[in-house]
């Protein structure tokens, strides 16, 4: 993890705690050093922002990771389902991966 990166990414989400980029690229900047913080971003993310669809596919691995597999198979079918919505192709395809991948070994 970059320190200054850190802080300039916490003075973001300090300036504008609603904007979901700031709350996303945190969670990113924690995923592998402090994954318990990366998590709390993830999921205030998803509750406040639903439709930010990025959000699912590192959450759902995330949830892989620690070992949380009803949640991940549950973060990625929701995911899924935003990203038809939105008519995300790239995004669908990506998630559907992981989805299939995942269900393989669950």
């Amino acid at each position: 993890m970059n320190s200054d990166r850190l802080e300039q990414l916490l003075e973001f989400y300090k300036e504008d705690p609603n904007d979901p980029f700031n709350i996303y690229a945190l969670a990113t900047e924690y995923k592998s050093s402090a994954p318990e913080k990366a998590l709390e971003f993830y999921e205030l993310l998803i509750a406040n922002h639903p439709d930010y669809v990025a959000t699912y596919y590192h959450l759902g691995h995330l949830y892989e990771e620690i070992g949380e597999d009803d949640k991940a198979k549950t973060t990625y079918e929701k995911g899924i389902e935003v990203a038809s919505t939105q008519k995300n192709s790239l995004a669908l395809r990506e998630l559907k991966s992981s989805y299939d991948e995942f269900m393989m070994d669950f």
